[in-house]
């Protein structure tokens, strides 16, 4: 997926949903399994493909590690450890996962687990074939600050790639495929030769109606990649901080 950045217009942000650090400490356990489901869906492919650079794991121990983390995470109730005053959210994740592995390992690793893990499917495979799809030079991400880098663009990867899936449910719950569409070959493919012009004739529709499409789209999107992002962070500060580190957008 190509790089978009959307100004941010007129629009405002969405009202503010709670994130899952709150959700994740409430006496209610379906909101508990909800917040932890959304913290998985995030993490999941950034952890896993951190596990096999970062530690060189195989495939097939590097999905076992990041299974296993994420039911430690409930087991030791790890998040309610976390303090957004002292760090980002993914840092704290990302020394957990170290931690995590290093003890493994000393352990022994191949421990079976008893608790549970969220219920979010893990598409390892796809995983493998974007990390196979990524041209990394692993003398270069050996030091501490390539490896968090590393692991932040893989998040804000996946990030974007949940918020176009959210789109694309919005569309076809809208009866807008046909927006969809538009807004996925134009700014999502990056085809410079692509012009306005040539999507009107392509669908039969006017000009006019491309931009109100592509207007449409584009707002939406940011309003549902900025919603995710709310979720994942620790207070409002981090939001506003981690909106235009990761996207280059105001969140106001």
């Amino acid at each position: 997926m190509s790089e978009v950045n959307f100004p941010s217009g007129g629009d405002r942000f969405p009202p503010t949903r709670r994130s899952v650090l709150e959700a994740v400490r409430s006496i209610d356990a379906e909101e508990r399994e909800q917040a932890m489901e959304v913290l998985c869906e995030a993490y999941w492919k950034p952890i896993y493909k951190y596990v096999r650079w970062r530690w060189k794991r195989p495939a097939e121990e590097a999905q076992d590690l990041t299974q296993g983390f994420f039911a430690e995470l409930l087991e030791r109730e790890l998040l309610e450890k976390f303090d957004a005053q002292k760090s980002r959210l993914r840092t704290y994740l990302r020394v957990c996962v170290d931690s995590f592995v290093m003890n493994e390992d000393k352990a022994g690793w191949r421990q079976k687990r008893g608790g549970s893990t969220p219920h979010v499917a893990l598409d390892f495979a796809a995983a493998e074939e974007e990390l196979g799809a990524t041209a990394i030079d692993p003398a270069e991400i050996a030091s501490p600050e390539s490896l968090e880098e590393f692991f932040e663009k893989e998040w804000v990867r996946g990030l974007f790639a949940l918020a176009v899936e959210d789109l694309r449910k919005l569309c076809e719950l809208r009866e807008r495929a046909r927006t969809f569409h538009l807004f996925e070959l134009y700014d999502l493919e990056g085809d410079e030769k692509l012009s306005y012009d040539q999507l009107s004739k392509d669908y039969g529709i006017s000009v006019s109606d491309v931009t109100n499409a592509l207007a449409w789209a584009r707002r939406e999107f940011r309003k549902i990649a900025l919603g995710r992002l709310r979720e994942l962070c620790g207070s409002e500060e981090e939001f506003h901080r981690e909106a235009r580190a990761a996207f280059g957008w105001d969140a106001k």
